[in-house]
């Protein structure tokens, strides 16, 4: 029989500090034996006949422009859900296993087979994936497209509840239920990944009546997690070029009146957090990628007062990377969500998912490591204390490859030990059929979430809103990014939704279209909102990382 969920999380709870730190400075290594991606003996036998090829890097740089840049990013970084190819398993494995996956893909976890390719011109994608040359052409974010521009898109309307981009109106309230959900596989699943393209000049974010939209900031370098301090001052964290930047105050033309830069060179920076709570924290804690840091801290630091100390490092490698940290209301825990490192993988069977798909808690010494909850997929992006309530929020990416409108991704206060389904379950008590016949002893612990949204929107961070400047029937209310879709036929997500709470401190499953209009008609995005955060007057701050820039929604209607 199955050793159950709650056996491994004895085992989990139970494990020294110093093995949970081994576990994750050397996860790589650990998956590296196994073979990447499981490939053949034989696949890292093969031999590459363009390897050190100088015109074969080149060529390779110009075909991962054209086929692989919308997927994992200009510079190999990874998007969203996306693993990085730059950095990681990537470049541990050897050639021959990276031609046998670029050749065979694995769509259960999002990736297509690349047959299409001549072997040769899979050849010079490995060559220049395995040549450290990322960053020296420009032909990987310069090249021009063949292809014709695409058109007004034209599929049939969503069956609601179900929705995508084309409904998508600020104002506009949804609700989804367990009893809405398709089978599996109703529909084929697709790969659609954004090309994010240049803002048009008349195009503009859209928001209700009353509110208008101004653009706060731009020029910025993926700006992904934006967090305010308790003086006011708004910190950013840029993740690809691994800074921590503050800017202070708000103009009459709703620009910053100055900007710095607080920390720099951190790994893949996301999670920012103020220590202790309240109005004098005397720390701003990091989630790097791969640990939590912190730098002394005292409210109007402009830039760090000492040098960055380390807390506890936290599993790391491939797959979801935004490690978010949040502290309990009386101060006393430190929050953590570790997102899984795949779609669907076992944690039986892959030891690599160890201590991942779970929220993480310590001490805020880093000490003392609990699992709060588990079986949820990517809650990495986006955690939050309700600072009236202190019950913990999270915002989650569910599981892709069930088609358009499986598996809902979701927004819910958690539960101390409570289990959200994955890989095995989802909400209602679905099992994936993937992993049929596996652990039904926990069919009916599997918790269904508070908020249903669309299916593979990539809701990123929440914030609970306390300003003064909105109509009071918003105080308390949930406000969400989601980053947009990519595994559906036509484009879902790219917007700023609402959870209204009506005061009451609960979610009742129904939220609302709040910041729209980030994909143009013809199906192609220019932004894709991460993060969200209450300025000190009252607005609302969200970056976007296809135009990165952050936008300020401010109230002045009636």
């Amino acid at each position: 029989m199955l050793r159950t969920v709650l056996d491994r999380l004895r085992i989990r709870v139970g494990v020294s500090i110093l093995a949970f730190s081994a576990l994750s400075i050397f996860p790589l290594l650990g998956a590296q034996a196994l073979r990447f991606h499981d490939a053949p003996v034989s696949a890292g036998q093969a031999t590459n006949p363009f390897a050190n090829d100088k015109g074969a890097v080149e060529a390779g740089a110009r075909l991962y422009a054209t086929n692989c840049a919308g997927c994992h990013g200009q510079s190999g970084m990874g998007t969203g859900n996306i693993p990085a190819l730059a950095m990681g398993p990537t470049q541990l494995a050897n050639e021959g296993e990276l031609f046998w996956f670029i050749t065979n893909g694995d769509l259960s976890n999002g990736m297509p087979s690349w047959k299409q390719l001549s072997d040769q011109e899979r050849w010079q994608l490995v060559t220049f994936m395995k040549s450290g040359s990322w960053s020296t052409f420009p032909s990987v974010t310069g090249v021009a497209t063949t292809q014709p521009a695409p058109q007004t898109v034209s599929a049939p309307p969503p069956t609601p509840p179900f929705t995508d981009f084309r409904y998508e109106k600020p104002g506009s309230g949804r609700k989804i239920t367990v009893k809405d959900l398709p089978a599996p596989y109703a529909t084929i699943s697709v790969n659609h990944h954004p090309q994010v393209v240049q803002r048009p000049a008349d195009v503009w974010p859209q928001a209700p009546a009353g509110f208008k939209v101004d653009l706060y900031a731009t020029g910025l370098t993926n700006p992904r997690m934006i967090r305010t301090a308790p003086n006011g001052d708004v910190f950013v964290a840029e993740s690809d070029a691994g800074d921590i930047k503050v800017f202070r105050g708000i103009t009459p033309d709703s620009r910053p009146e100055r900007v710095e830069v607080f920390a720099s060179g951190l790994t893949r920076p996301y999670g920012i957090g103020f220590y202790p709570p309240g109005n004098h924290p005397k720390w701003v804690y990091i989630g790097n990628t791969n640990a939590v840091v912190r730098f002394p801290y005292q409210n109007g630091d402009l830039k760090a007062r000492g040098a960055l100390e380390h807390i506890v490092n936290l599993p790391s490698g491939v797959g979801h990377w935004t490690r978010s940290v949040e502290f309990s209301k009386d101060g006393k825990r430190m929050f953590v969500p570790v997102g899984s490192g795949s779609n669907v993988d076992n944690p039986d069977t892959h030891p690599a998912e160890k201590n991942r798909a779970d929220i993480l808690s310590f001490k805020p010494d880093g000490s003392d490591l609990k699992v709060y909850a588990y079986g949820i997929r990517n809650p990495g992006a986006g955690i939050a204390v309700d600072p009236k309530t202190g019950v913990l929020w999270c915002s989650t990416n569910e599981r892709d490859a069930l088609g358009d409108d499986l598996v809902p991704d979701y927004i819910t206060h958690v539960q101390e030990g409570g289990f959200y389904g994955w890989p095995w379950w989802y909400m209602g008590g679905h099992q994936d059929p993937r992993l049929i016949g596996t652990h039904p002893e926990l069919e009916h612990k599997v918790i269904t979430p508070d908020v249903l949204l669309q299916p593979h929107n990539a809701s990123l961070e929440i914030t609970f809103y306390h300003g003064k400047q909105f109509p009071e029937q918003f105080d308390g209310d949930i406000f969400a990014s989601e980053h947009g879709s990519w595994n559906r036929s036509v484009r879902v997500g790219y917007e700023v939704i609402r959870v209204p709470r009506h005061q009451t401190g609960k979610a009742s499953g129904e939220y609302e279209d709040f910041l729209t209009g980030f994909v143009l008609d013809n199906g192609e995005a220019w932004g894709r909102p991460v993060g969200v955060a209450v300025a000190q007057d009252g607005s609302l701050l969200v970056t976007d990382d296809g135009s990165n820039s952050i936008w300020r929604i401010s109230y002045s209607g009636k």
